[in-house]
Protein backbone atom coordinates (compact mmCIF):
# COMPACT_ATOMS: atom_id res chain seq x y z
CA UNK A 1 0.00 0.00 0.00
CA UNK A 2 1.19 3.48 -0.78
CA UNK A 3 1.23 6.62 1.88
CA UNK A 4 -1.19 9.74 0.66
CA UNK A 5 0.83 11.89 -1.56
CA UNK A 6 3.34 9.15 -2.28
CA UNK A 7 3.72 8.62 -6.48
CA UNK A 8 4.50 5.22 -7.58
CA UNK A 9 7.72 4.52 -8.76
CA UNK A 10 7.65 4.47 -12.81
CA UNK A 11 8.86 1.70 -14.69
CA UNK A 12 10.19 1.57 -18.22
CA UNK A 13 7.33 1.85 -20.57
CA UNK A 14 7.05 -1.12 -22.55
CA UNK A 15 5.67 -1.23 -26.06
CA UNK A 16 2.56 -3.52 -25.02
CA UNK A 17 1.60 -3.76 -21.74
CA UNK A 18 2.12 -7.05 -19.79
CA UNK A 19 0.79 -6.82 -16.37
CA UNK A 20 -2.20 -3.21 -14.75
CA UNK A 21 1.20 -1.16 -13.43
CA UNK A 22 2.40 -1.76 -17.38
CA UNK A 23 -0.59 -0.28 -18.59
CA UNK A 24 -1.67 2.49 -15.61
CA UNK A 25 2.14 3.60 -16.54
CA UNK A 26 1.25 3.80 -20.45
CA UNK A 27 -1.95 5.46 -19.86
CA UNK A 28 -0.01 8.32 -17.95
CA UNK A 29 2.78 8.93 -20.00
CA UNK A 30 0.09 9.52 -22.67
CA UNK A 31 -1.78 11.43 -21.34
CA UNK A 32 1.39 13.52 -19.81
CA UNK A 33 2.42 13.87 -23.47
CA UNK A 34 -0.75 15.51 -24.35
CA UNK A 35 -0.95 17.68 -21.76
CA UNK A 36 2.42 19.11 -21.66
CA UNK A 37 2.32 19.41 -25.99
CA UNK A 38 1.68 22.66 -27.41
CA UNK A 39 -1.64 22.03 -29.28
CA UNK A 40 -1.87 25.90 -30.11
CA UNK A 41 0.09 24.57 -33.19
CA UNK A 42 -1.83 21.11 -34.25
CA UNK A 43 -4.08 22.04 -37.08
CA UNK A 44 -7.94 22.43 -35.72
CA UNK A 45 -9.45 18.88 -37.85
CA UNK A 46 -6.55 17.23 -35.12
CA UNK A 47 -7.20 18.77 -32.34
CA UNK A 48 -11.09 17.46 -33.09
CA UNK A 49 -9.92 13.88 -33.55
CA UNK A 50 -7.57 14.15 -30.15
CA UNK A 51 -11.19 15.54 -28.78
CA UNK A 52 -12.82 12.71 -29.41
CA UNK A 53 -9.99 10.75 -28.68
CA UNK A 54 -10.14 11.69 -25.16
CA UNK A 55 -13.69 11.54 -24.70
CA UNK A 56 -13.05 7.71 -25.24
CA UNK A 57 -10.21 7.35 -23.36
CA UNK A 58 -12.29 8.97 -20.59
CA UNK A 59 -15.21 5.81 -21.04
CA UNK A 60 -12.16 3.46 -20.96
CA UNK A 61 -10.95 5.30 -17.67
CA UNK A 62 -14.61 5.02 -16.15
CA UNK A 63 -14.60 1.35 -17.23
CA UNK A 64 -11.47 0.42 -16.14
CA UNK A 65 -11.52 1.96 -12.64
CA UNK A 66 -14.79 0.97 -11.91
CA UNK A 67 -13.99 -2.76 -12.97
CA UNK A 68 -10.74 -2.25 -10.16
CA UNK A 69 -12.82 -0.41 -7.31
CA UNK A 70 -15.06 -3.33 -7.57
CA UNK A 71 -12.08 -6.16 -7.34
CA UNK A 72 -11.03 -3.94 -4.43
CA UNK A 73 -13.91 -3.73 -2.46
CA UNK A 74 -14.86 -7.78 -3.07
CA UNK A 75 -11.29 -8.60 -1.35
CA UNK A 76 -11.70 -6.05 1.11
CA UNK A 77 -8.59 -3.95 0.28
CA UNK A 78 -9.94 -1.15 1.98
CA UNK A 79 -9.86 -2.76 5.19
CA UNK A 80 -6.11 -3.39 5.10
CA UNK A 81 -5.45 -0.07 5.36
CA UNK A 82 -7.48 0.31 8.18
CA UNK A 83 -10.65 2.06 6.73
CA UNK A 84 -14.15 1.12 6.97
CA UNK A 85 -15.38 1.56 3.27
CA UNK A 86 -13.91 2.33 -0.12
CA UNK A 87 -15.16 5.48 0.24
CA UNK A 88 -12.74 6.68 2.70
CA UNK A 89 -10.21 4.69 1.88
CA UNK A 90 -10.34 7.02 -2.00
CA UNK A 91 -10.54 10.18 0.10
CA UNK A 92 -7.01 8.96 2.16
CA UNK A 93 -5.42 7.56 -0.78
CA UNK A 94 -6.29 9.43 -4.45
CA UNK A 95 -6.78 12.85 -2.73
CA UNK A 96 -10.57 13.45 -3.92
CA UNK A 97 -13.11 15.06 -2.72
CA UNK A 98 -16.06 12.96 -0.25
CA UNK A 99 -18.29 13.75 -3.73
CA UNK A 100 -16.11 12.46 -6.24
CA UNK A 101 -15.03 8.77 -4.20
CA UNK A 102 -18.52 8.32 -3.65
CA UNK A 103 -18.83 8.95 -7.59
CA UNK A 104 -16.17 5.97 -8.20
CA UNK A 105 -18.21 3.85 -6.15
CA UNK A 106 -21.39 4.51 -7.92
CA UNK A 107 -19.63 3.89 -10.56
CA UNK A 108 -18.47 -0.03 -9.65
CA UNK A 109 -21.88 -0.70 -8.04
CA UNK A 110 -23.87 0.64 -11.40
CA UNK A 111 -21.79 -0.92 -14.21
CA UNK A 112 -22.26 -4.30 -11.59
CA UNK A 113 -26.04 -3.79 -12.11
CA UNK A 114 -25.65 -2.74 -15.95
CA UNK A 115 -23.01 -5.25 -17.34
CA UNK A 116 -23.83 -4.19 -21.03
CA UNK A 117 -23.55 -0.18 -19.96
CA UNK A 118 -19.92 -1.40 -18.92
CA UNK A 119 -19.44 -3.17 -21.87
CA UNK A 120 -20.15 -0.44 -24.15
CA UNK A 121 -17.80 1.99 -21.82
CA UNK A 122 -14.87 -0.80 -22.02
CA UNK A 123 -15.60 -0.55 -25.89
CA UNK A 124 -15.70 3.11 -26.32
CA UNK A 125 -19.04 3.06 -28.01
CA UNK A 126 -20.78 5.74 -25.67
CA UNK A 127 -19.71 8.18 -23.19
CA UNK A 128 -19.57 8.18 -19.62
CA UNK A 129 -22.34 11.11 -18.75
CA UNK A 130 -25.00 9.18 -21.53
CA UNK A 131 -24.06 5.47 -19.87
CA UNK A 132 -25.01 7.32 -16.64
CA UNK A 133 -27.98 8.54 -18.16
CA UNK A 134 -29.39 5.22 -19.27
CA UNK A 135 -28.31 3.49 -16.07
CA UNK A 136 -30.42 5.91 -14.09
CA UNK A 137 -33.55 5.75 -16.79
CA UNK A 138 -33.49 1.95 -16.99
CA UNK A 139 -32.84 0.97 -12.85
CA UNK A 140 -36.55 2.59 -12.70
CA UNK A 141 -37.81 -0.15 -14.64
CA UNK A 142 -38.65 -3.87 -12.56
CA UNK A 143 -35.80 -5.53 -12.00
CA UNK A 144 -35.92 -8.28 -14.34
CA UNK A 145 -35.95 -5.47 -17.27
CA UNK A 146 -32.91 -4.13 -16.95
CA UNK A 147 -30.47 -5.97 -19.47
CA UNK A 148 -32.96 -5.89 -22.26
CA UNK A 149 -33.48 -1.97 -21.68
CA UNK A 150 -30.16 -1.40 -21.47
CA UNK A 151 -29.30 -3.50 -24.71
CA UNK A 152 -32.40 -1.30 -26.57
CA UNK A 153 -30.85 2.06 -25.38
CA UNK A 154 -27.62 0.86 -26.20
CA UNK A 155 -28.27 -0.04 -29.13
CA UNK A 156 -29.89 3.20 -30.45
CA UNK A 157 -27.26 5.15 -28.77
CA UNK A 158 -25.34 3.37 -31.08
CA UNK A 159 -27.21 3.81 -34.36
CA UNK A 160 -27.61 7.19 -33.97
CA UNK A 161 -30.38 8.53 -31.38
CA UNK A 162 -29.73 11.79 -29.31
CA UNK A 163 -30.06 11.91 -25.52
CA UNK A 164 -33.44 13.30 -25.93
CA UNK A 165 -34.65 10.32 -28.50
CA UNK A 166 -33.01 7.93 -25.76
CA UNK A 167 -35.22 9.97 -23.09
CA UNK A 168 -38.56 9.45 -25.00
CA UNK A 169 -37.76 5.45 -25.70
CA UNK A 170 -37.26 5.07 -21.98
CA UNK A 171 -40.16 7.17 -20.93
CA UNK A 172 -42.29 5.23 -23.24
CA UNK A 173 -40.24 2.01 -21.93
CA UNK A 174 -41.64 3.43 -18.11
CA UNK A 175 -44.91 3.09 -19.43
CA UNK A 176 -45.63 0.04 -20.76
CA UNK A 177 -43.26 -1.67 -18.23
CA UNK A 178 -43.61 -0.17 -15.03
CA UNK A 179 -46.35 -1.30 -12.77
CA UNK A 180 -48.46 0.91 -10.50
CA UNK A 181 -46.67 2.62 -7.47
CA UNK A 182 -47.09 0.96 -4.38
CA UNK A 183 -46.09 3.97 -2.09
CA UNK A 184 -48.31 6.30 -0.77
CA UNK A 185 -46.71 9.46 -1.32
CA UNK A 186 -50.05 11.49 -3.22
CA UNK A 187 -48.06 11.56 -6.28
CA UNK A 188 -45.18 13.81 -4.36
CA UNK A 189 -42.62 11.34 -4.42
CA UNK A 190 -40.68 12.82 -7.10
CA UNK A 191 -39.41 15.88 -5.70
CA UNK A 192 -37.80 17.86 -2.76
CA UNK A 193 -35.84 20.43 -1.90
CA UNK A 194 -34.12 21.82 0.95
CA UNK A 195 -32.29 25.02 1.72
CA UNK A 196 -29.68 24.49 3.94
CA UNK A 197 -28.44 27.77 5.69
CA UNK A 198 -24.73 28.03 5.82
CA UNK A 199 -22.06 30.59 7.43
CA UNK A 200 -22.57 34.33 7.59
CA UNK A 201 -26.70 33.43 6.49
CA UNK A 202 -25.52 31.52 3.07
CA UNK A 203 -27.30 29.09 1.78
CA UNK A 204 -27.22 25.87 -0.06
CA UNK A 205 -29.60 23.96 -2.08
CA UNK A 206 -30.42 20.35 -2.55
CA UNK A 207 -33.18 18.53 -4.21
CA UNK A 208 -35.01 16.33 -6.78
CA UNK A 209 -36.71 18.93 -9.82
CA UNK A 210 -39.90 17.23 -11.54
CA UNK A 211 -40.01 17.66 -15.29
CA UNK A 212 -41.84 20.78 -15.07
CA UNK A 213 -40.25 22.82 -12.52
CA UNK A 214 -37.01 22.30 -14.10
CA UNK A 215 -38.11 23.35 -17.52
CA UNK A 216 -39.45 26.16 -15.56
CA UNK A 217 -35.97 26.86 -13.95
CA UNK A 218 -34.20 26.20 -16.67
CA UNK A 219 -36.19 28.93 -18.89
CA UNK A 220 -35.60 31.26 -15.86
CA UNK A 221 -32.12 30.75 -15.66
CA UNK A 222 -31.02 31.20 -19.49
CA UNK A 223 -33.53 34.01 -19.56
CA UNK A 224 -32.02 36.31 -17.19
CA UNK A 225 -28.62 34.83 -16.92
CA UNK A 226 -26.97 35.78 -20.14
CA UNK A 227 -24.06 37.80 -20.47
CA UNK A 228 -24.13 41.36 -19.74
CA UNK A 229 -21.53 42.22 -22.33
CA UNK A 230 -17.76 41.40 -22.90
CA UNK A 231 -17.21 42.68 -19.48
CA UNK A 232 -19.48 40.68 -17.54
CA UNK A 233 -16.51 38.16 -16.38
CA UNK A 234 -18.67 35.71 -13.80
CA UNK A 235 -18.75 32.11 -14.64
CA UNK A 236 -21.88 30.51 -16.14
CA UNK A 237 -22.37 29.39 -12.22
CA UNK A 238 -21.86 32.54 -11.15
CA UNK A 239 -24.37 34.16 -13.72
CA UNK A 240 -27.31 31.01 -13.26
CA UNK A 241 -26.87 31.80 -9.27
CA UNK A 242 -27.30 35.58 -9.86
CA UNK A 243 -30.64 35.03 -12.37
CA UNK A 244 -31.89 33.10 -9.61
CA UNK A 245 -31.79 35.68 -7.28
CA UNK A 246 -33.47 38.06 -9.74
CA UNK A 247 -36.18 35.77 -10.57
CA UNK A 248 -36.93 35.63 -7.27
CA UNK A 249 -37.11 39.58 -6.48
CA UNK A 250 -38.85 39.91 -9.19
CA UNK A 251 -41.55 38.13 -8.09
CA UNK A 252 -41.13 39.57 -4.73
CA UNK A 253 -41.06 43.22 -6.35
CA UNK A 254 -44.53 42.29 -8.16
CA UNK A 255 -46.63 41.78 -5.06
CA UNK A 256 -47.87 38.49 -6.20
CA UNK A 257 -46.44 36.67 -3.26
CA UNK A 258 -48.82 36.74 -0.40
CA UNK A 259 -52.50 36.49 -1.83
CA UNK A 260 -52.06 35.45 -5.79
CA UNK A 261 -48.96 32.81 -4.97
CA UNK A 262 -47.81 33.43 -8.55
CA UNK A 263 -51.41 33.02 -10.66
CA UNK A 264 -50.95 34.22 -13.78
CA UNK A 265 -54.64 34.82 -14.50
CA UNK A 266 -56.09 38.20 -16.40
CA UNK A 267 -59.43 38.72 -17.83
CA UNK A 268 -59.68 41.44 -20.05
CA UNK A 269 -63.18 42.60 -20.60
CA UNK A 270 -63.54 44.30 -24.29
CA UNK A 271 -66.25 46.09 -25.28
CA UNK A 272 -67.27 49.31 -27.64
CA UNK A 273 -68.77 52.18 -26.78
CA UNK A 274 -72.02 51.54 -28.83
CA UNK A 275 -71.84 48.32 -26.10
CA UNK A 276 -71.55 50.72 -22.86
CA UNK A 277 -74.06 52.89 -24.78
CA UNK A 278 -76.76 50.08 -25.39
CA UNK A 279 -77.26 48.31 -21.66
CA UNK A 280 -80.28 48.58 -20.34
CA UNK A 281 -80.28 51.65 -18.13
CA UNK A 282 -77.90 53.71 -19.67
CA UNK A 283 -79.69 56.50 -20.57
CA UNK A 284 -80.19 56.91 -16.59
CA UNK A 285 -77.24 55.40 -15.40
CA UNK A 286 -78.85 52.54 -13.58
CA UNK A 287 -76.70 49.32 -13.18
CA UNK A 288 -76.47 46.68 -15.52
CA UNK A 289 -74.42 43.59 -16.78
CA UNK A 290 -74.96 42.76 -20.48
CA UNK A 291 -71.76 42.85 -21.98
CA UNK A 292 -71.40 39.41 -24.21
CA UNK A 293 -67.66 37.79 -24.88
CA UNK A 294 -66.07 35.11 -24.74
CA UNK A 295 -66.50 33.52 -21.79
CA UNK A 296 -63.45 32.40 -19.37
CA UNK A 297 -62.84 29.11 -18.38
CA UNK A 298 -64.53 27.66 -15.04
CA UNK A 299 -63.00 29.06 -11.78
CA UNK A 300 -60.55 31.78 -14.19
CA UNK A 301 -62.45 34.62 -12.20
CA UNK A 302 -61.93 32.95 -8.75
CA UNK A 303 -58.55 34.75 -9.12
CA UNK A 304 -58.24 36.59 -11.54
CA UNK A 305 -57.51 40.21 -12.07
CA UNK A 306 -60.04 41.88 -14.50
CA UNK A 307 -59.05 44.48 -16.74
CA UNK A 308 -61.92 46.49 -18.80
CA UNK A 309 -60.97 47.83 -21.87
CA UNK A 310 -63.74 50.44 -24.06
CA UNK A 311 -62.73 50.98 -27.64
CA UNK A 312 -64.05 53.31 -30.30
CA UNK A 313 -63.59 54.62 -33.43
CA UNK A 314 -63.64 58.08 -35.64
CA UNK A 315 -67.39 58.25 -37.12
CA UNK A 316 -66.64 60.08 -40.21
CA UNK A 317 -70.44 61.05 -40.30
CA UNK A 318 -70.45 62.16 -37.08
CA UNK A 319 -67.40 63.99 -37.17
CA UNK A 320 -69.15 66.05 -40.66
CA UNK A 321 -72.24 66.48 -38.44
CA UNK A 322 -70.85 67.97 -35.46
CA UNK A 323 -68.44 70.09 -37.75
CA UNK A 324 -72.13 71.32 -39.51
CA UNK A 325 -73.11 72.20 -35.98
CA UNK A 326 -70.55 74.17 -34.76
CA UNK A 327 -70.64 76.16 -38.15
CA UNK A 328 -74.41 76.52 -38.08
CA UNK A 329 -75.29 74.70 -41.33
CA UNK A 330 -78.49 73.22 -41.97
CA UNK A 331 -79.09 70.01 -41.18
CA UNK A 332 -77.11 69.19 -37.74
CA UNK A 333 -80.49 68.08 -36.45
CA UNK A 334 -82.17 64.80 -35.57
CA UNK A 335 -81.54 61.81 -37.85
CA UNK A 336 -84.81 60.39 -39.81
CA UNK A 337 -86.39 57.68 -39.00
CA UNK A 338 -84.14 54.59 -40.89
CA UNK A 339 -81.28 56.32 -40.55
CA UNK A 340 -78.35 55.47 -38.30
CA UNK A 341 -77.99 56.90 -34.62
CA UNK A 342 -76.22 60.03 -36.61
CA UNK A 343 -78.15 60.19 -39.87
CA UNK A 344 -76.57 60.70 -43.09
CA UNK A 345 -75.07 63.95 -43.34
CA UNK A 346 -74.13 65.58 -46.93
CA UNK A 347 -72.14 68.42 -45.04
CA UNK A 348 -68.44 67.58 -45.58
CA UNK A 349 -65.00 69.18 -44.88
CA UNK A 350 -65.87 71.38 -48.05
CA UNK A 351 -64.11 74.41 -47.02
CA UNK A 352 -61.12 75.56 -45.33
CA UNK A 353 -63.70 76.45 -42.11
CA UNK A 354 -64.99 72.63 -42.27
CA UNK A 355 -60.98 71.37 -42.15
CA UNK A 356 -60.26 73.72 -39.32
CA UNK A 357 -63.30 72.28 -37.38
CA UNK A 358 -62.81 68.87 -37.64
CA UNK A 359 -59.53 69.21 -36.33
CA UNK A 360 -60.33 70.98 -33.88
CA UNK A 361 -62.93 68.45 -32.66
CA UNK A 362 -60.59 65.13 -33.60
CA UNK A 363 -57.68 67.22 -31.24
CA UNK A 364 -60.04 67.47 -28.44
CA UNK A 365 -61.96 64.01 -28.82
CA UNK A 366 -59.61 62.26 -26.35
CA UNK A 367 -60.57 65.06 -23.52
CA UNK A 368 -64.23 64.63 -23.85
CA UNK A 369 -64.49 60.65 -24.28
CA UNK A 370 -61.96 59.42 -22.06
CA UNK A 371 -60.17 60.16 -18.73
CA UNK A 372 -62.04 59.71 -14.92
CA UNK A 373 -64.37 62.45 -16.06
CA UNK A 374 -65.52 61.68 -19.62
CA UNK A 375 -67.78 60.26 -21.30
CA UNK A 376 -66.57 56.52 -21.42
CA UNK A 377 -65.34 56.94 -17.84
CA UNK A 378 -68.61 57.94 -16.56
CA UNK A 379 -70.65 55.30 -18.73
CA UNK A 380 -68.43 52.56 -17.07
CA UNK A 381 -68.49 53.49 -13.96
CA UNK A 382 -71.78 54.11 -13.37
CA UNK A 383 -73.11 51.19 -14.93
CA UNK A 384 -70.17 48.16 -14.31
CA UNK A 385 -70.54 46.73 -10.54
CA UNK A 386 -67.30 45.61 -8.80
CA UNK A 387 -63.90 46.04 -10.23
CA UNK A 388 -64.54 46.68 -13.60
CA UNK A 389 -66.21 50.01 -12.58
CA UNK A 390 -62.72 51.87 -11.86
CA UNK A 391 -61.76 54.76 -13.05
CA UNK A 392 -60.09 55.98 -15.35
CA UNK A 393 -59.10 53.97 -18.53
CA UNK A 394 -57.66 54.95 -22.22
CA UNK A 395 -60.69 54.66 -24.80
CA UNK A 396 -58.74 52.49 -27.00
CA UNK A 397 -55.88 49.72 -26.38
CA UNK A 398 -54.16 48.34 -29.19
CA UNK A 399 -53.06 44.57 -29.77
CA UNK A 400 -49.03 43.70 -29.68
CA UNK A 401 -49.09 42.14 -33.43
CA UNK A 402 -46.39 39.18 -33.92
CA UNK A 403 -43.89 39.18 -36.97
CA UNK A 404 -44.42 35.27 -36.32
CA UNK A 405 -48.04 33.92 -35.00
CA UNK A 406 -47.65 32.02 -31.77
CA UNK A 407 -49.61 28.68 -33.93
CA UNK A 408 -46.51 28.44 -36.02
CA UNK A 409 -43.76 29.75 -33.22
CA UNK A 410 -45.38 26.53 -31.02
CA UNK A 411 -45.25 24.23 -33.88
CA UNK A 412 -41.75 25.24 -34.47
CA UNK A 413 -40.82 24.65 -31.06
CA UNK A 414 -42.51 21.21 -30.89
CA UNK A 415 -40.33 19.78 -34.09
CA UNK A 416 -36.91 21.36 -33.52
CA UNK A 417 -37.38 20.62 -29.50
CA UNK A 418 -33.80 22.52 -29.64
CA UNK A 419 -31.62 25.09 -31.81
CA UNK A 420 -31.73 23.34 -35.37
CA UNK A 421 -27.95 24.65 -36.26
CA UNK A 422 -25.95 21.11 -36.66
CA UNK A 423 -24.08 20.51 -33.07
CA UNK A 424 -26.19 22.90 -30.89
CA UNK A 425 -28.63 21.64 -28.13
CA UNK A 426 -29.83 24.97 -26.36
CA UNK A 427 -33.54 24.61 -25.46
CA UNK A 428 -36.23 26.54 -27.29
CA UNK A 429 -36.11 29.23 -24.11
CA UNK A 430 -32.70 30.42 -25.45
CA UNK A 431 -33.75 30.25 -28.88
CA UNK A 432 -35.41 33.06 -31.60
CA UNK A 433 -37.31 31.78 -34.53
CA UNK A 434 -35.52 32.39 -38.24
CA UNK A 435 -37.07 32.82 -41.59
CA UNK A 436 -34.53 30.43 -43.52
CA UNK A 437 -35.25 32.22 -46.42
CA UNK A 438 -35.62 36.27 -45.47
CA UNK A 439 -39.26 37.78 -45.62
CA UNK A 440 -37.34 40.42 -47.86
CA UNK A 441 -35.96 37.68 -50.54
CA UNK A 442 -39.81 36.42 -50.65
CA UNK A 443 -39.44 34.05 -47.45
CA UNK A 444 -42.68 32.75 -46.71
CA UNK A 445 -43.79 32.98 -42.66
CA UNK A 446 -44.50 28.98 -43.16
CA UNK A 447 -43.35 26.16 -41.27
CA UNK A 448 -41.30 24.72 -44.00
CA UNK A 449 -39.35 28.28 -43.92
CA UNK A 450 -38.91 28.58 -39.91
CA UNK A 451 -36.34 27.13 -37.75
CA UNK A 452 -35.17 27.56 -34.42
CA UNK A 453 -31.62 29.10 -33.35
CA UNK A 454 -30.50 30.20 -30.51
CA UNK A 455 -29.34 33.70 -30.37
CA UNK A 456 -25.74 32.86 -31.23
CA UNK A 457 -26.47 30.99 -34.42
CA UNK A 458 -29.00 33.25 -35.26
CA UNK A 459 -28.00 36.72 -34.89
CA UNK A 460 -23.78 35.76 -34.96
CA UNK A 461 -23.64 33.02 -37.14
CA UNK A 462 -26.26 32.88 -39.47
CA UNK A 463 -26.58 36.85 -39.74
CA UNK A 464 -22.97 38.38 -39.08
CA UNK A 465 -21.46 35.78 -40.40
CA UNK A 466 -23.33 34.57 -43.18
CA UNK A 467 -23.85 30.69 -43.12
CA UNK A 468 -26.66 29.35 -44.58
CA UNK A 469 -29.25 26.89 -43.33
CA UNK A 470 -31.42 23.83 -45.36
CA UNK A 471 -33.95 22.64 -43.80
CA UNK A 472 -34.74 19.11 -44.94
CA UNK A 473 -38.19 17.58 -45.48
CA UNK A 474 -37.18 14.78 -42.41
CA UNK A 475 -36.72 17.67 -39.60
CA UNK A 476 -32.40 17.72 -40.20
CA UNK A 477 -30.47 20.57 -41.24
CA UNK A 478 -27.68 21.17 -43.63
CA UNK A 479 -25.33 24.18 -42.83
CA UNK A 480 -22.51 25.96 -45.12
CA UNK A 481 -20.17 28.24 -44.23
CA UNK A 482 -19.58 31.70 -45.94
CA UNK A 483 -16.75 29.98 -47.80
CA UNK A 484 -18.60 27.08 -48.94
CA UNK A 485 -15.52 25.04 -47.42
CA UNK A 486 -17.47 23.52 -44.08
CA UNK A 487 -20.44 21.48 -44.15
CA UNK A 488 -22.58 20.36 -41.55
CA UNK A 489 -25.06 18.00 -40.90
CA UNK A 490 -27.35 17.56 -37.78
CA UNK A 491 -28.55 13.61 -36.73
CA UNK A 492 -31.67 12.17 -38.33
CA UNK A 493 -32.96 9.09 -36.42
CA UNK A 494 -31.37 6.12 -35.72
CA UNK A 495 -31.73 3.95 -38.51
CA UNK A 496 -34.87 1.62 -38.69
CA UNK A 497 -32.47 -2.20 -37.42
CA UNK A 498 -32.70 -5.05 -40.44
Amino acid sequence: MCLPGQPPARPAVPAVPVSAADAVAMAQAALAYLANANMASVPAAAQADCLRGLERIESLHTAARAGVLAAFMASGGHEDDGQGSAGAWLRWQTRVTKGAAAGAVAWARRIAAHPAAGGALAAGEISASWAREICAWTSQLPAGRHADADAILLAAAAGGADLEDLASLAEEMQRRCAGPDPDDDGGFGDRWLRLDLTLHDAGRVQGDLTPQCTAALQAVVEALGKKAGPEDTRTKGQRDHDALEEACRRLIGAGCLPDRAGQPTQIQLHMTLDQLRDLDGASDAEAAWAARGPAAAPGSECDASIVPVVSGHVDPVVLDRLAAALRGEPGSGQPASGQSRYGQSPFGPQTPMGARVRRLILRHAADLLSGPAGLAAFLRTGLLPGPAGTVSLPLDVGKAAEQIPGHLRRAVTVRDRHCAFPGCRQRPAACQVHHIRPRGQGGATSLINLTLLCTFHHLIAVHRWGWQLTLHPDATTTAISPDGLRTLHSHGPPARAA
